[in-house]
């Protein structure tokens, strides 16, 4: 595993050959810790050719004091018994009979030193090498005896007459590497700084440790986080090849955050050995993370400016620094091996200091936040707010884990209740869109706290509301608890009045799941007036709510639902708070009453950490969805589901489970089912939609029968609940294909009379062409006559593809060619736009022309596409993460598709077809 040391090589082989030519030389490996000295020298040994005899010798701190003991391990293998030695000795006469050799014992501490006794085993060696040139290897002289560094030392400046090559290690930083002796050995040596692996030499380890070359951006990630030192890096991948890591992109976060304790041990074995001032600056670098200056170092450390210095070069010697103006350690395993050595108090007073010292010198909160997290106990008394303040800012920058971090740990310090319930309503509030049930439970203890009834309200309204589901029983619990204490006799004006209405707003939203609350929630809209008022954010947020109601219901047509929901849209602020509910149920009713049409891009075009990414997704998909697009909206749904971490419970399944069910995406069902195995949700929306997706697989499998109960099933809860928009929960329009299928036509078609009723009363271009459509397939339903009306009602209609599917029924049974050839043209362009192949590829067969399907290009997204764009460039994974700002893992999952649409095996694949790739992608 010795790579990019071939110079090192050369010179030690350019060594031997002198001393094969009776000319000796030394050279002196040197470095910081873990670049590679000891497996260059065994390698240098392991070249050796057979006419060269190898002497070895490894020094060890715990054998500093055994005199000779360096000499002895490369002198003993050549005495023999007839040697002797200065001053009479024999050789073998030692005071040890079963000592090989006549050199004194190891630890003999009073081994003589003198210039004869140098001289004489000067000579054993002239002896050796008068037959045989001799390769000397001495690994890490630092730790040598004095007097094998003496003999050494003698033994470079006297060279002449010897065929010998010396080459000795010697690590940097180590105090022992500054003796005298070792010094006058590198001035008699050449000196040899094997430098750091380059990119190819990281890949080349890689390589060797996974039997297969890296992904760039796992590479990448070695390189950068191991800076070239083979040690560490070795560590790194040793660890990652044991937990069954490969080296690919999706792996190359790992590597960044990889510690290995193999390594550690070793860094913090070098590091005791380290005088008092390195220790102690390292222990301050540990402190302070990466937030320290080298004045506020110093000063935990202790220094003065002198000592300062000192201690940092031999941190920077022993490769432990980045090179860096501020101190920084050159990995993160660095600061575990320092804070190993120390005791729990000892870390958490060094942090404390540290944070103290950072706050004086006026550094951001959210630094000192970082190092009082590491802290159980501080008695500083601007903890508490400094932490706070920390956490506003961390929710400014969208990061609500680490405010809610900081805000744990804030009450561990907090006194009194008041200020204890206010950091309780804080974290909270951070943990609304990340943790509800941790933000609850907060909640529920910070009212308990508070003296007044309308701050207990506004407390509890930060709990977040369930967009789909029904709110846990004891959230609702909480919220009648708390409006009970409302005065209602009080006057509401100001704020008074939005808590009232946003109580009202979530108390309503909270028993959408039953017919009695869903038909108040329908009359209390009614008696609000047309339109209702929308002045202030909690009329909207009661306005939306009670909407969200009368869609459920149908109980009002699709046009004023959807006149509604655009009036919400104008008037609520995307950055407010509250529009984590008003627009996400907005967006819902556009899509349920097919008022997409006109609806721009305002819900994605602005972000705030009030509104999740996520939401924002699962509002475009819907908007996407009641277009007909149906590869926008599968888009937008995988990016909903990606931030979400794919959680089948998360709101973001249902609208995934729309997308599959219009798409017919076998692959896609089988993934929602399976992430959510045997568990139902409570939600009735997601138990009705993963109901829904099972039934639609059992039919796709042949099992009609069974997905025909399954569909009927549904629709029995959903009429249970009153919930009754077929436009949202589509059980009737599956069941009626499925008894045609089945040959029972008399149901199918009572329920697409009972479903054409429903959709005449609910008022919605694409469901009433729907439900006209769905009549006209059967025996009776009116053929012809009813597919034209279909037609011509779904004229007005945003969504596209429900056009197509009409324009393609009608193309195949009109009598006039002309007439149906332009409508089936028309079909195979639409579906063809809304990402639907399979019915443009029914199209052109109705057509009857060699005419073919549009390739799968078409069917890439714009993203795709623009990925696709830069692969063609010659761009790596990690290139176009950072041009397109998005994560590897997302270019990685773009590139997949890719490659499933377009049919290629992989990136090699795809550039082969670069042009066809720019054609498209230029779109």
């Amino acid at each position: 595993m010795l790579y990019e040391r071939e110079t090192e090589l050369a010179r030690i082989e350019t060594a031997v050959r002198r001393a094969q030519a009776g000319r000796s030389s030394a050279l002196l490996l040197t470095g910081p810790l873990g670049n590679g000295r000891t497996t260059l020298l065994q390698e240098a040994g392991a070249r050796c050719p057979d006419t060269l005899r190898v002497l070895r010798a490894n020094a060890a701190p715990m054998e500093q004091d055994f005199a000779l003991g360096i000499v002895h391990q490369l002198l003993g293998p050549l005495l023999t018994g007839d040697l002797t030695l200065p001053g009479g000795r024999e050789a073998g006469g030692g005071t040890r009979p079963d000592h090989a050799g006549g050199l004194p014992v190891p630890g003999d501490r009073g081994a003589p030193a003198s210039e004869a006794f140098l001289h004489g085993l000067r000579s054993v060696l002239a002896e050796a090498c008068a037959v045989t040139p001799v390769l000397i290897l001495v690994d890490d002289l630092q730790w040598a005896d004095v007097p094998s560094l003496r003999w050494l030392a003698y033994l470079a400046r006297r060279p002449h007459g010897l065929r010998v090559a010396v080459v000795g290690t010697l690590r940097d930083g180590d105090p022992r590497a500054q003796h005298p002796l070792i010094r006058d050995l590198a001035d008699a040596a050449d000196v040899l700084r094997p430098a750091p692996l380059s990119p190819a030499g990281t890949r080349a380890l890689i390589h060797h440790h996974f039997g297969e070359p890296a992904d760039d951006s796992y590479a990448r990630a070695c390189h950068e986080t191991c800076a070239g030192n083979p040690l560490f890096l070795q560590s790194v991948l040793r660890d990652l090849a044991l937990s069954g890591h490969r080296p690919t992109a999706e792996y190359a976060a790992q590597v960044r955050v990889q510690r290995p304790a193999r390594l550690r041990d070793r860094l913090a074995g070098c590091l005791y050995t380290q005088p008092g001032p390195v220790r102690d600056l390292a222990t301050a670098i540990a402190a302070f993370d990466d937030h320290g200056d080298a004045d506020l170092i110093r000063r935990h450390a202790r220094l003065d400016a002198v000592g300062f210095q000192q201690a940092l070069r031999t941190l920077h010697h022993l490769g432990l620094l980045a090179p860096h103006d501020t101190p920084r350690f050159v990995h993160r395993v660095v600061r575990d091996a320092v804070e190993s050595a120390l005791t729990v108090a000892e870390r958490e007073r060094s942090r404390d200091v540290a944070a103290d010292l950072l706050h004086q010198a006026g550094h951001p909160a959210e630094h000192v936040a970082d190092l009082l997290l590491a802290v159980t106990a501080t008695h500083r008394p601007w903890a508490v707010r400094v932490l706070r303040t920390a956490a506003q800012a961390a929710l400014r920058r969208g990061v609500p884990v680490t405010a809610a971090r900081y805000l744990q740990r804030a009450l561990l310090g907090s006194t009194g209740d008041f200020e204890r319930a206010r950091l309780l309503i804080e974290l909270a509030g951070a943990e609304r869109n990340i943790d509800p049930a941790a933000c609850e439970r907060h909640i529920g203890q910070a009212v308990r706290l508070l003296p007044t009834a309308t701050e207990r309200a506004a407390a509890t309204l930060l709990i977040p509301p369930s967009l789909l589901g029904e709110a846990p029983p004891s959230a609702v619990d909480l919220l009648r608890r708390v409006a009970e204490d409302l005065d209602p006799a009080a006057p509401r004006e100001g704020c008074a009045r939005e808590i009232a209405l946003q109580m009202e707003a979530r108390l309503w939203h909270a028993g959408h799941e039953n017919a009695t609350e869903l038909a108040g929630a329908v009359e209390r809209l009614r008696a609000l007036g047309t339109p209702p008022p929308l002045d202030t954010g909690g009329a909207r947020e009661l306005a939306a709510v009670l909407n969200n109601a009368a869609v459920l219901s149908s109980a009002v047509p699709a046009p004023e639902v959807a006149a509604l929901a655009e009036r919400i849209l104008e008037r609520e602020p995307v950055t407010s708070a509250r529009a984590g509910i008003a627009l996400p149920l907005a967006a819902m009713a556009l899509y349920a009453a097919d008022g997409a049409t006109g609806i721009d891009t305002r819900l994605s075009c602005e972000q705030s950490p009030a509104r999740p990414q996520a939401v924002v997704h699962v509002e475009n998909a819907l908007l996407q969805l009641a277009r007909g697009r149906l590869v926008q909206a599968r888009e937008q749904a995988d990016l909903a589901a990606e931030l979400t971490g794919a959680d089948w419970r998360d709101p973001t399944t249902a609208v995934r489970a729309a997308v599959a069910m219009e798409t017919g995406d076998i692959q896609l069902i089988e993934r929602l089912l399976g992430d959510a195995g045997q568990r139902w949700p409570d939600s009735l929306a997601l138990r009705v939609m993963l109901q829904l997706l099972r039934a639609s697989l059992d039919a796709r499998r042949g099992r009609g029968v069974h997905a025909l109960e399954s569909f009927l099933a549904c629709g029995r809860q959903l009429e249970a609940a009153g919930w009754r928009n077929s436009a949202l929960f589509p059980w009737r329009p599956r069941a009626i294909v499925l008894h045609h299928r089945l040959r029972e036509h008399r149901p199918a078609l009572a329920l697409a009379e009972e479903e054409l009723a429903w959709a005449r009363q609910w008022a919605a271009p694409a469901a009433l062409g729907r439900a006209l459509r769905l009549k006209a397939l059967l025996p009776g339903g009116g053929g012809v006559a009813v597919l034209r009306e279909s037609a011509e009602v779904l004229g007005g209609s945003a969504n596209a593809l429900e056009r197509a599917r009409t324009l393609l029924q009608l193309g195949q049974v009109v009598e006039c060619g002309k007439e149906a050839k332009a409508m089936l043209r028309e079909a195979a362009d639409l579906a063809t736009a809304c990402g639907a192949p399979w019915l443009t590829e029914r199209a052109y067969a109705a057509l009857g022309t060699t005419t073919t399907a549009p390739s799968a290009e078409a069917a890439l997204t714009q993203s795709e596409r623009k990925v696709v764009s830069l692969v063609g460039r010659g761009l790596t994974n990690q290139e176009i993460a950072d041009e397109l700002g998005v994560s590897t893992r997302a270019v990685e999952k773009h590139l997949t598709s890719c490659y499933r649409k377009l049919g290629v095996a992989g990136r090699r694949e795809l550039l082969a077809g670069r042009s066809a790739a720019g054609a498209f992608a230029a779109r």
